[in-house]
């Protein structure tokens, strides 16, 4: 009788580490089994028996990163630090951990799945980083509300529309950290965005004209 050969093992956290890398320099529809492979080091029937699908290992490599280098936007939901203080945080952590030359640029929940051709594996992995970004977006207005109550935000906005206007700059540093912007420029616009911010600013510029803002901007350099 032929002697049946030992599955293969291997450390988990190493080949979701490789993956991440893969999908996030690559994205989800782009990156291919033959990569996932050359990357892994784990054959297709060892990879599909671990994980399922590729579907499956995104998934995964998304939770590897967020425990990982995306775990940066977890500090919204830090109740130990000022709330505005957490929003700093998280901004201007964002911003250095995207420009980190020891992994691909850009945030991966931002950039791997946001256009494919839409098949139903990528519908799959679409929803798998859009249910993250949603919880980003709660995390920021769950923060926000805490900094209105505390006094720390200005209260005239709606919290709900500050968490999106947040959750944009987040997002939007992904391209521009790969269009060339210096990552200096972007923790000064994040700056800009959170003395917009502060009560300060609410005192001037009541009437919300672009001289009015403009001002503020000027006035918190």
């Amino acid at each position: 009788m032929a002697q049946q050969g030992r599955p293969r093992t291997f450390v988990e956290h190493e080949v979701l580490d490789a993956a991440m890398q893969v999908f996030w320099r690559h994205g989800y529809e782009a990156s291919s089994i033959t990569q996932l492979r050359a990357a892994t080091g784990l054959s297709s029937a060892s990879l599909y028996g671990a994980f399922g699908s590729k579907e499956g290992l995104f998934e995964r490599a998304i939770e590897h990163y967020i425990a990982g280098p995306g775990q940066v936007s977890e500090l919204v939901g830090d109740l130990t630090l000022d709330p505005l203080e957490a929003l700093g945080l998280m901004l201007h952590g964002t911003i250095e951990m995207q420009s980190e030359p020891t992994h691909p640029g850009g945030c991966l929940v931002a950039l791997s799945a946001t256009v494919g051709a839409g098949g139903d594996d990528y519908v799959a992995a679409r929803s798998i980083v859009a249910a993250r970004r949603e919880e980003d977006r709660e995390g920021i207005e769950a923060c926000i509300r805490r900094a209105v109550a505390g006094g720390v935000i200005r209260s005239d906005y709606d919290p709900a529309v500050s968490a999106i206007l947040v959750h944009t700059f987040v997002l939007g540093v992904s391209t521009q950290l790969l269009d060339g912007v210096p990552p200096a420029v972007l923790h000064t616009a994040a700056e800009l965005l959170l003395n917009g911010l502060r009560p300060s600013a609410a005192a001037m510029g009541q009437d919300g004209s672009v001289e009015a803002r403009t001002s503020i901007l000027n006035n918190d350099k």
